[in-house]
């Protein structure tokens, strides 16, 4: 492949919800610039972009694809991110390396459910973006009622650059307001002239005249101008239209249908000569390593290298291939580059640019240029890599906390080591899943954001790792703490021939504040304890402390004072004391007025005005304590409460149906605090039980 500037780069993530042709609409610009012979059908399964045989299954996309195609000179680069919300870690990835998002809404339907919860993690971004309404052959498609909503939402940074001449079965042409000429096309995507209905031209040189002054407010200069005269040059108006894009000034509005490559080469007109390219985009910034220094690197490939790992790929036959964004210098295969994130060297292997699956191997990749690198040794999802003798690391990806547990089991015995490296691989390509075993509560914990996700997971195991697993509400991680104090005394003593065992402790109990952890004290005097043993004591407390005396969970925030005993010279041990000590507190530990605790969540719940009356609702049957409410904007609200995990099992499906599917939640672990009376004998009984049945 010949060189490509940074300048004539350009970076496009294809977002929104499941079913608006995000595929479909990669499909038909890669096989429109040549890249691809024939374009393929997600039904199908042939498409480029989504090739797993996950998703060749389910017939969607459920991880990040990377494609690149030639257009007049310009490299585009396509990121197709799924559009499900159990997937938005992907999208989170992708929003940190593309320079221009591109929404794609449904003619028929709009402002969906799904396009609403990506335009809210696209509203925490300053990422330019545009939208494409899809689909504009289908029956009820309407242009005009995706405009609406997006207007409804951005006001007038909405601002429509093409219209659509007919609609549903009567969708033969686009007007472009750039260039103010109607287009239509052939079944390869080939535009030809089309002649614009006279009321349409009406409406179009209306929108032109919106978009005239859009782009003379992105440029204070453009802007005083059109004050003066009333009109831009034609050269003006790209200016400032180029900028406006790339600045976020406005949105951008086009449409098409993405199966018939209808719009396709409208679209790639656009990207190549309107979209943001790297070097348009602020510099990067990060920070020195192992200080809060902050760095800034030019996008340049003159520049010391910093690149970005931004995805994980497990290919079969291959090994990994981790997706990188170069953003400064050169990123060149045999040469060497230090891991900043972690402080390793990282010798740089074969180098390729991908089209979903097929790969074509590069020697570099320039700043501002997407690609993947072979087999790095030391190198995850979210690290830097950048010149060891000028060094930065970037900021890492913010992934979405988990909004689900689930328990994972296998079905066979001896199966558990190979879970463990399967979750570990399935986490290396999605971070947003995570496992944990959790000794307490002998289960392993699979955290995500939703059932679909863990669908995957499952599937992954058995095909990739041939395991069979099933998934299983998780034990809740109570613990047990005391509310009282007490002195104990416990005298170990044991003979049956030869030297026995001896310890003799007299032990304080008393409780912590709330997080305070265990505080073990020595207030021995005198001798009466040789200080050899005291430690052994401590070991035995702690020991005790892992099953607690109400249902077998760890007991946390107390303090343990050994301020006297006694020892024998000869049959004193340290194992004596150890158990002198374990003896005493679970002893004392049940005078203490022992009570049970459970884990509390921080819950930040966002939904629609309309639901927030019954949202809230729901949160108080569920113990829930409100801490406020937000406004968001665009008649949407931020709830913040703090709810007993016991209470958020799938929460989202029930979020889902009290908000007709647009209200999403996050949630953070808050602190411990003790279970309800009424219901402690309950979560004791059911703990109880629950351990019994893993010791089975």
């Amino acid at each position: 492949m010949k060189e490509v500037n940074v300048e004539n780069i350009r970076n496009v993530g294809l977002m929104g919800q499941s079913g608006t042709g995000k595929t479909s609409l990669a499909e038909s610009l890669l096989f429109v610039a040549g890249a691809i012979t024939r374009m393929g059908v997600v039904d199908e399964g042939n498409t480029t972009t989504d090739y797993t045989e996950e998703e060749t299954e389910r017939k969607h996309s459920v991880s990040l694809s990377l494609g690149h195609l030639d257009w007049k000179n310009h490299k585009i680069n396509l990121l197709d991110c799924p559009g499900s919300p159990d997937f938005v870690g992907e999208v989170k990835g992708a929003m940190r390396v593309v320079d221009l998002a591109l929404c794609l809404l449904n003619a028929p339907g709009g402002m969906e459910v799904g396009t609403e919860q990506f335009l809210q993690h696209l509203d925490e971004t300053d990422l330019p973006r545009a939208f494409f309404v899809n689909k504009m052959e289908k029956e009820n498609a309407s242009f005009q009622k995706s405009v609406d909503a997006l207007t409804e939402r951005y006001g007038v940074k909405a601002v429509p650059i093409q219209l659509p001449i007919g609609e549903g079965a009567e969708f033969t042409g686009i007007v472009d307001l750039l260039r103010m000429k109607g287009f239509s096309w052939d079944a390869s995507g080939k535009l030809s002239d089309a002649d614009v209905p006279g009321p349409l031209m009406e409406q179009a040189k209306a929108a032109r005249e919106r978009l005239v002054e859009a782009a003379a407010e992105a440029d204070d200069k453009l802007l005083e101008k059109f004050f003066e005269s009333g009109e831009l040059t034609d050269e003006e108006f790209q200016k400032g239209f180029r900028k406006g894009v790339s600045t976020g000034h406005f949105y951008p509005i086009l449409c098409g249908a993405a199966t018939a490559a209808a719009g396709s080469r409208l679209l790639l007109d656009f990207i190549e000569h309107h979209g943001p390219a790297p070097i348009d985009r602020p510099d990067v910034t990060g920070t020195k390593p192992d200080t809060d220094t902050e760095l800034t690197r030019p996008t340049s490939s003159g520049a010391p290298l910093s690149a970005l790992a931004f995805k994980t790929v497990s290919e079969p036959h291959v090994g990994e291939l981790t997706l990188v964004r170069v953003f400064s210098g050169r990123l060149r295969h045999g040469d060497e580059a230090y891991n900043s994130t972690r402080g390793q060297s990282e010798r740089i292997g074969q180098l390729y640019v991908l089209n979903g699956k097929h790969r074509t191997e590069v020697p570099d990749l320039v700043a501002g240029d997407l690609g993947a690198a072979v087999k790095l040794r030391n190198t995850h999802t979210g690290d830097t890599l950048c010149d060891a003798k000028d060094q930065i690391v970037f900021p890492p990806i913010a992934f979405p906390q988990p909004i689900l547990d689930m328990a994972i089991k296998a079905k066979s015995k001896g199966d558990e080591e190979r879970i463990g490296q399967g979750l570990t691989r399935i986490h290396e390509e999605d971070p947003s899943i995570s496992s944990q075993v959790l000794a307490d509560i002998r289960q392993t914990i699979i955290q995500g954001q939703g059932e679909l996700q863990f669908d995957i997971v499952v599937s992954k195991l058995k095909k990739r790792y041939n395991v069979e697993v099933t998934l299983e509400k998780p034990r809740i991680p109570y613990r047990e703490t005391i509310t009282g104090k007490t002195e104990i005394e416990h005298k170990y003593k044991k003979q049956s021939g030869g030297r026995g065992q001896f310890g003799h402790v007299f032990v304080r109990l008393e409780p912590m504040p709330r997080g305070g952890g265990f505080e073990f004290a020595d207030e021995i005097t005198g001798g009466v304890i040789p200080s050899k043993f005291i430690p052994s004591v401590e070991k035995g407390i702690i020991e005790a402390m892992q099953e607690g005396g109400l249902s077998g969970h760890p007991v946390v925030d107390v303090k343990a004072a050994l301020y006297y005993g006694s020892y024998h010279t000869v049959d004193s041990s340290d194992m004596a004391f150890k158990v002198a000590g374990s003896m005493a507190f679970k002893e004392g530990f049940l005078k203490c007025d022992p009570v049970m605790l459970e884990p509390i969540f921080e819950v930040a719940i966002m939904v629609p005005d309309d639901f927030t009356g019954d949202v809230m609702g729901d949160l108080s049957s569920r113990r829930g304590k409100i801490l406020g409410m937000d406004p968001l904007g665009n008649k949407w609200q931020r709830i913040r409460a703090q709810v007993p995990l016991a209470e958020l099992y799938k929460y989202s499906t029930t979020l889902r149906s009290l908000t007709q599917g647009r209200g999403t939640y996050s949630r953070e672990f808050s602190h411990y605090d003790p279970v309800p009376r009424e219901i402690a004998p309950k979560v004791i009984e059911e703990a109880i039980a629950a351990k019994k049945a893993a010791e089975e």
